[in-house]
């Protein structure tokens, strides 16, 4: 039988510049990985983490030192959702509407909406699956970042933060939600001073590239984080030392949600850096994990954990810190009982998509769909600028 999808595809890509779309800065920013595509949904791949490497001196000797070895770390990525967005019709509908004229004009736009939904829903996985793996954050929570005119600091701050880490500077990302966006293009004048900022896009065009090495990114995913409850938790006897990431904690009051993965702590011995869990807490003691490199300001026993306001977490990291990958639905061997399946990119995020048709009774139903799965890998590599 001849292909009865392949003439839909100019019709799909004008229906992507068409229907409403909201923005994606995760997508464009992170690595795409094909080894993780390779596996089957909820099959872990292993990524390797290669630890901090150690000195030592050189002292004259017959044989060389034993030395040399280590363990290698790794984190895994998993393949995690499958899903499709179905588009139904029956005879009599199709019937209806070709007689009007406007059959061709609202699937397409059907096909583009379903394509929306999935990319919403993988941009909203991305900067959920990387703000609770920062580092470190910035800023001040409640408060959109760039507000005071002409002060760069956030920028600054920001970069300092991976700076310290030994963050790569080829291919930082700092992705912006709406408020802070909004800071940009109404507050810092400068960036509409062609002479000044060597650009006119963010005068003409309301976005600009590169702003103190990060590429600027706008996302409709950045939302806020509401912070955890606990209350009154504090280091045990022992104390945490400079490096700790694993932090062991007592005397807290739960209140329902105790600590949460992406609240930002400071503890008593340290009131300047603002750290961020990575996993949390629902009990009244136990232990944390704080963003690598951990602690850099030691803990000494009973002091006490501050859990910082609810805030919009606004991201700085390195490309490969967060990944993202995606492939087409696995089919068994011999295919399904699709009539016919085409892939269609998504040009807006180079995203691809797979369309499958299935023939029913007195009915047609078309499937869009893809598999993704998203890690962040490296703590390190990524910060939060609060907003």
């Amino acid at each position: 039988m001849a292909n009865t999808l392949t003439n839909l595809i100019p019709d799909l890509h004008e229906a992507l510049d068409v229907v409403s779309r909201e923005l994606v800065g995760m997508i464009p920013a992170v690595r795409r990985d094909t080894n993780v595509a390779r596996a089957a949904v909820n099959e872990n791949v292993y990524i390797p983490i290669t630890p901090a490497a150690s000195s030592a001196n050189n002292t004259p000797g017959v044989n060389a030192p034993d030395t040399g070895d280590q363990t290698i770390g790794n984190t895994s990525v998993t393949i995690s959702k499958s899903k499709h967005v179905p588009v139904r019709w029956n005879g009599e509908e199709t019937k209806g509407l070709n007689n009007s004229g406007l059959f061709s004009s609202i699937q397409a736009d059907r096909f583009a909406q379903g394509m929306r939904t999935l990319v919403n829903e993988i941009e909203a996985d991305l900067w959920a699956a990387a703000y609770v793996k920062a580092s470190r954050a910035y800023g001040t929570a409640g408060t959109a970042p760039f507000g005071t005119a002409g002060d760069f600091s956030d920028f600054a701050e920001t970069a300092k933060i991976l700076d310290y880490n030994g963050c790569p500077t080829t291919d930082r990302q700092l992705v912006l939600g709406h408020a802070a966006i909004a800071n940009l293009r109404g507050k810092q004048s400068i960036l509409f001073k062609a002479n000044e900022a060597g650009s006119s896009d963010m005068l003409r065009n309301g976005m600009t590239d590169r702003i103190q090495n990060f590429a600027i990114r706008h996302s409709h995913a950045v939302n806020v984080h509401t912070k955890g409850a606990g209350t009154g938790y504090d280091f045990i006897a022992a104390g945490e030392a400079v490096g700790q990431t694993t932090l062991s904690l007592e005397g807290g009051t739960v209140n329902s949600t105790g600590i949460k993965a992406g609240d930002i702590i400071t503890h008593a011995g340290d009131s300047v850096n603002k750290y961020v869990v990575n996993t949390g807490l629902t009990a009244t003691s136990g232990d944390i994990v704080i963003g690598d490199p951990g602690l850099l300001i030691a803990g000494v026993d009973a002091n006490e954990l501050t859990i910082g306001n609810s805030y919009t977490a606004n991201l700085a990291f390195d490309r490969n810190a967060v990944i993202l990958a995606t492939r087409m639905p696995a089919m068994p061997e011999g295919g399904d009982s699709a009539e016919d399946v085409v892939q269609v990119m998504d040009e807006r995020t180079g995203l691809m998509f797979e369309v499958a048709l299935y023939k029913q009774f007195l009915q047609n139903v078309y499937h869009v769909r893809v598999a993704w799965g998203c890690e962040a890998i490296k703590s390190a590599h990524i910060a939060t600028l609060l907003g």
